[in-house]
């Protein structure tokens, strides 16, 4: 984003929406958020101008209004950029900014009303998880081999990943008095400090008992630990410390690129894959649910819609009478 095109944006903006941003940005959001709630907020407010409107005689109807003219409308606030359709995803997230926004001038700016409070979520189309072939996680744990003690942890890493499903904070998270190696399972705090009990396949139960050996994690641990709670990490980085979050992507990402996956690959995709695979063998999809910790058995069913495609096109490439055959001319 250049400055030149930041400047022109600020210009549209009012003093509220502005403070709202520097708002964000000392509470730690990413320059990039910034930058697009700016892009959400001038084009926000480049429409209530052309009404004649302040933010303070907006009413939940013209935010409604607004919502419907994003949904049904071409728009970009940059003239130097060609006009393109709004998906959902986008229309949400301006509703988001002026959500924000709205909020903002209620709890800081002393305004009476927020008009965005009655107003409904845009629906989201439910996206098809991509899930990686049995072959190709086959190939990606083939490619984390090695002795070293970050090889050992990062087959753990990606053993634990797709052996149980869990989310890349649920795994940075564990601790080590979480894991029952020998009992097979591990206790894992998911969303909303809700803790569940995961079962520890052979593979994973075999990958994080070599990652507790000697020459593993005992080799990682420094002589005296920099932060309380780190002396109970299953996982480290290499300076002794608790494994990130980023950290851990950055394994992901490595073996990714190694196994010739490339950006397909992301913590997320292991876990897809887990569901999908187990669905896939017949797994019952409550049974999944628990697993992966979702609160509604509807989270799940997206797995299904997975299975079920997998299902067609092995059906349809095997059975002769799956297709019309071709006729010669």
């Amino acid at each position: 984003m250049s400055p030149r095109r930041t400047d022109r944006q600020d210009h549209l903006l009012s003093p509220d929406s502005q403070e709202f941003l520097s708002w964000l940005s000392e509470r730690g959001r990413s320059p990039n958020t910034v930058e697009a709630y700016r892009r959400d907020l001038a084009t926000y407010e480049a429409w209530l101008a052309d009404r004649r409107m302040t933010l303070a005689e907006v009413q939940t109807a013209d935010v409604e209004t607004y919502i419907a003219h994003l949904r049904n409308s071409n728009l970009e606030p940059d003239p130097e950029q060609p006009a393109r359709t709004r998906k959902p995803r986008s229309v949400a997230r301006s509703l988001a900014a002026v959500r924000g926004l709205h909020r903002f001038r209620l709890d800081e700016l002393g305004a009476t009303a927020d008009p965005t409070s009655e107003v409904g979520a845009p629906r989201l189309p439910q996206s098809v998880p991509k899930a990686l072939t049995e072959d190709e996680i086959a190939g990606l744990l083939a490619a984390a081999n090695g002795e070293t003690p970050s090889a050992r942890r990062d087959r753990a890493i990606l053993e634990v990943l797709y052996g149980t499903g869990v989310r890349i904070s649920e795994l940075v998270g564990l601790s080590l008095g979480d894991l029952d190696i020998q009992g097979a399972n591990m206790r894992v705090l998911g969303k909303g400090s809700k803790e569940r009990i995961v079962p520890l396949g052979r593979f994973a139960s075999a990958a994080l008992t070599e990652w507790l050996a000697p020459g593993g994690r005992p080799s990682l641990e420094p002589k005296r630990w920099a932060r309380r709670g780190d002396a109970e990490a299953v996982f480290l980085n290499t300076r002794g410390g608790r494994l990130s979050r980023a950290g851990a992507w950055g394994v992901v990402r490595r073996y990714g690129d190694k196994a010739g996956l490339g950006n397909r690959l992301t913590p997320h995709v292991l876990r897809h894959s887990c569901a999908t695979h187990m669905l896939d063998r017949g797994a019952d999809i409550r049974v999944v649910q628990e697993l992966l910790g979702h609160a509604s058995v509807a989270t799940t069913q997206v797995y299904t819609k997975v299975s079920n495609e997998r299902l067609r096109a092995v059906y349809e490439s095997a059975h002769p009478r799956a297709r019309a055959s071709r006729r010669p001319a």
